[in-house]
């Protein structure tokens, strides 16, 4: 993964893994490997488990300790109201970016062609 993406992902990580959590609740390893199964390949397992350590603090979870068959007990992690609403926040900012920088490349491009049809007229 080049570094523009890593650089962008860092901003939306969360929001990825919040829209995840809405979707059912999971433990550490099955998000990251939801997150894998939604393209993000190179996401390391820390990534993932740093994440879900702020986003607990931040009170945007619920965690629920969870026997597990092989070792100590997992942590569930549900979406609380709280993570609801900064999901929506997250949406609501992620489509206002998206329009904007969509526009940014619609401009670019009908620049682009204006360029092209004056150099076309010129030959």
């Amino acid at each position: 993964m080049g570094k523009q993406m890593t650089e962008m992902l860092k901003g939306t990580l969360e929001g990825i893994v919040l829209a995840l959590l809405a979707e059912q609740p999971a433990y550490g390893y099955e998000i990251t490997t939801r997150v894998r199964d939604h393209g993000f390949t190179d996401i390391a397992e820390g990534t993932i488990y740093a994440l879900l350590v702020r986003v607990e603090q931040k009170k945007l979870v619920d965690v629920e300790k969870v026997p597990s068959e092989k070792g100590p007990p997992r942590k569930v992690y549900s979406l609380n109201p709280a993570g609801t609403q900064e999901l929506e926040e997250f949406w609501k900012t992620w489509s206002f970016l998206t329009q904007r920088i969509d526009s940014l490349r619609t401009e670019d491009a009908n620049t682009e062609d204006t360029h092209t049809d004056t150099n076309n007229k010129e030959n």
